[in-house]
């Protein structure tokens, strides 16, 4: 385990005979993407472009989604359907002991913030009447 995260985060892996290469993953931060790229140094004040689209592509894709918006209802909502029993499917639901703790840390945040909004706004009343009395 400790070696799998070693080369995960850009140590070498040790040489157990294993011919395969260690592959450096993408941590996902900005800061080390732009140190291990390496090809624009930071102080030459260079700017990302954006690729756009030409305009043929554009009016393409216009077009399609023209037309997949028009047809038939009833075949665009069985297709809606499809995909979202599709996406539900991907969900990794939580276990009853996951559930019962998130439940309660969600109760226990809102019981603690209606408290405190409620401490504050008493505490406005009287400074309120205190000052306007």
């Amino acid at each position: 385990m400790s070696n799998e995260r070693d080369t995960r985060h850009g140590a070498h892996a040790a040489d157990d005979g294993d011919d395969t290469a260690a592959v450096a993953r993408p941590s996902g931060k900005r800061s080390a993407r732009r140190t291990r790229a390496g090809s624009a140094p930071a102080d030459t004040g260079s700017l990302a472009t954006i690729d756009r689209p030409s305009q043929k592509k554009a009016d393409k894709t216009a077009g399609k989604a023209k037309r997949e918006g028009s047809g038939n209802p009833i075949k665009r909502l069985i297709k809606f359907l499809r995909e979202v029993i599709a996406e539900l499917r991907k969900v990794i639901w939580p276990n009853r002991k996951q559930m019962v703790t998130y439940t309660s840390v969600v109760l226990v945040f809102v019981i603690f913030m209606v408290a405190f909004i409620s401490g504050l706004d008493l505490a406005f009343i009287k400074g309120v009447n205190w000052l306007f009395g």
